[in-house]
């Protein structure tokens, strides 16, 4: 049971390299999609269900995250019509995303990506993303709400780095402990 939780991580790892190979919103793609995003609630409940929540689960959890928005961007971006503003908005966000990650290993010399409510808003709403296409006619708009969300989290978590004396990877929020 101790390795559940990662097991549940390693193979979201596994099931977002496999969205690669199938055809984007198809099917398979929205199936194997769906088990990464259950995956994802599933990990971290057992882990704190069984009391095995661990440091190395925390990082697989991240690292799992951070693959599947990976493979999400490089398969997506081509179906998608993106302005150059929104693009702008998503370079910006991953400069900020990517300066956090530093801001880490400099202070912490490790990696670690926060677990906080705006970063939880943030993967919800990005999870939505693919699942709203079919459903949503400006994918525009869709595109605007994930990116004032994600600015949002992505700044927030760069403020707590900058102001922690510790890696705090559970912290729920810039103004709660």
């Amino acid at each position: 049971m101790k390795s559940l939780a990662n097991s549940i991580s390693l193979t979201r790892i596994f099931l977002a390299l496999a969205l690669v190979v199938v055809k984007p919103l198809g099917i398979a793609f929205l199936s194997i999609y769906l088990i990464c995003g259950m995956s994802d609630v599933l990990d971290g409940y057992i882990a704190r269900k069984t009391d095995t929540a661990s440091k190395l689960g925390e990082k697989l959890d991240s690292i799992a995250d951070l693959i599947l928005v990976v493979i999400l961007i490089a398969v997506l971006f081509p179906l998608l019509t993106i302005t150059v503003q929104i693009l702008a908005w998503v370079i910006i966000i991953g400069i900020i995303r990517a300066v956090s990650m530093l801001v880490v290993f400099a202070k912490y010399k490790t990696f670690g990506i926060l677990h906080t409510y705006g970063n939880k808003i943030t993967g919800l709403v990005l999870f939505a993303f693919p699942l709203s296409l079919a459903f949503v006619p400006s994918e525009v708009v869709v595109m605007f709400i994930m990116c004032a969300v994600a600015s949002l989290s992505a700044v927030e978590e760069l403020l707590i780095h900058l102001s922690s004396h510790e890696l705090q990877a559970n912290r729920k929020s810039l103004f709660l402990k």
